[in-house]
C-alpha cells in the first residue's frame, strides 16, 4: 500500500514539464521546430483507426503471445565495475540502457532501473528480468546521455538516484531538461543540445545527432526533440542510434562522424504499423553500414514486451542479416561487458529461451 500512495505521488513529476523562458525560446528557434512540434526531416505515417483496431487486435488477442516473453530466466552477467580502463568497452544492461567505457570517460546511455517503463510504478510494461547489476554497482559515471523522454528511455527514479550518488551531468535533446529541472536535477548538470550542436564532458565530444523517431510523456507528443547520438573519444568512436526509423540520414552521420568503432543501434519493438519510427533488425544492420560501424552491438529488445514479435526474434534477424552482409556482431548477454577490440564470437544464447 506504501508503494502505491508513493507511486501516485510520483505521479504528476513523471509526465515531466513543459519548456519554458530561455529553454522554451531555443525550442522555438530549432530548425526541428515547425511552430508547433518538432518533426522529422520525412512525415510520419498516419496513425489510422483501423491501424489502432489492428495493433489492439494484434497485442491483446494475437495468436502466440507466449512466444512474446522468454520461455526461462534471461542470463544475467553481474560483473564488478573496471573504474579505469583503456580503449573501448561496452556493458548492455538490457534494452536500450548501456555502459560506455570510452577512452577512459564511462558513459551511460538511456540508463532505466525500474521495474515498469510507465508513468505508474504499478502499471506499464513489466521487466523481463532483473537490471544485471543495481545501479549503484555501475561504478564511476562520467556523462549520463538521454536519446528522448519515452518512459523506457527516461525513468524518474533512476534519474533521481543518479543525480544522489553522482556528479555526472546529463545531456539530453532541446525540451528534455525541463523534464529534468522538474526532477530537481541542477541546471548545472543539463547539457541540451539541438541536432549537429555538440559539448564535451571528460575529454569525449558529444554531437547531438538526427534519428527518425517522436516523443511524449503525456497526452501530446513532440514538444520535445529525440536524438542519435555520436560518442568522439581521443581514440575511439561509438554511435548509438537512440530510437528511430531507418533513414537516409545515418549515411551522412557516417560521412561526417564515421567510421565508428562500435553503433548500439535500435533492433527490437518493431512493427508495420510504425515502421517508420522503429527499424527491424535487417534496418538496423543497413543503418550500421551507413554510419560506418566496426562493430555492431543490437539494443532496444530482451528486457520490456513493446510490441507483437517474438521475443528472441530481433537477435535471430540480426544475426542472420550481419552475417550476409558481413558485418561483424557482438550480442552480449544483459550485464556483460564487451572489449570491442577483442569481441566475444556470438553464441545464440537467446535461443534456448
Amino acid at each position: 500500500m506504501r508503494e502505491t500512495i508513493a507511486a501516485l505521488r510520483d505521479l504528476p513529476a513523471a509526465f515531466g514539464a513543459k519548456a519554458t523562458g530561455a529553454r522554451a525560446e531555443r525550442v522555438r528557434t530549432s530548425p526541428q521546430f515547425d511552430g508547433k512540434v518538432f518533426r522529422n526531416a520525412a512525415p510520419r505515417l498516419p496513425m489510422t483507426a483501423a491501424s489502432m483496431r489492428t495493433i489492439f487486435r494484434e497485442m491483446f488477442f494475437g495468436e502466440h503471445r507466449e512466444l512474446r516473453k522468454p520461455a526461462g530466466a534471461v542470463p544475467l552477467v553481474a560483473a564488478s565495475p573496471v573504474e579505469s580502463a583503456e580503449g573501448l568497452h561496452v556493458t548492455w544492461y538490457g534494452h536500450a540502457s548501456a555502459l560506455i567505457e570510452l577512452d577512459g570517460a564511462r558513459v551511460l546511455l538511456d540508463p532505466v532501473w525500474s521495474d515498469r517503463v510507465s508513468p505508474a510504478a504499478f502499471a506499464g510494461p513489466r521487466r523481463l528480468h532483473e537490471p544485471p547489476v543495481a545501479l549503484s554497482g555501475v561504478g564511476r559515471v562520467d556523462a549520463v546521455v538521454i536519446s528522448h523522454d519515452h518512459y523506457d528511455h527516461l525513468d524518474l527514479a533512476t534519474v533521481r538516484s543518479l543525480v544522489a550518488s553522482t556528479s555526472a551531468p546529463f545531456l539530453v535533446p532541446l525540451g528534455v531538461g525541463a523534464h529534468l529541472e522538474r526532477w530537481h536535477v541542477p541546471a548545472s548538470r543539463i547539457i541540451e543540445l539541438d541536432w549537429h550542436e555538440e559539448a564535451t564532458v571528460a575529454g569525449v565530444r558529444f554531437v547531438a545527432t538526427p534519428a527518425q523517431h517522436f516523443s511524449g510523456r503525456g497526452i501530446t507528443n513532440d514538444s520535445t526533440l529525440w536524438t542519435s547520438w555520436a560518442l568522439l573519444g581521443p581514440a575511439h568512436r561509438v554511435f548509438y542510434s537512440g530510437d528511430t526509423g531507418y533513414f537516409d540520414g545515418f549515411a551522412a552521420i557516417g560521412e561526417e562522424h564515421g567510421p565508428f568503432d562500435a553503433a548500439l543501434i535500435q533492433i527490437g519493438a518493431y512493427a508495420p504499423q510504425w515502421s517508420d519510427i522503429h527499424m527491424t533488425p535487417e534496418e538496423g544492420v543497413a543503418a550500421g553500414i551507413d554510419v560506418r560501424a566496426k562493430l555492431l552491438i543490437p539494443v532496444h529488445w530482451a528486457t520490456f514486451q513493446l510490441a507483437m514479435h517474438p521475443w528472441g526474434e530481433p537477435a535471430d534477424r540480426v544475426w542472420r542479416e550481419a552475417k550476409a552482409a558481413d558485418l561483424a556482431l557482438a550480442i552480449p548477454r544483459p550485464g556483460e561487458r564487451v572489449d570491442v577490440d577483442k569481441p566475444p564470437a556470438v553464441d545464440g544464447w537467446w535461443q534456448a529461451l
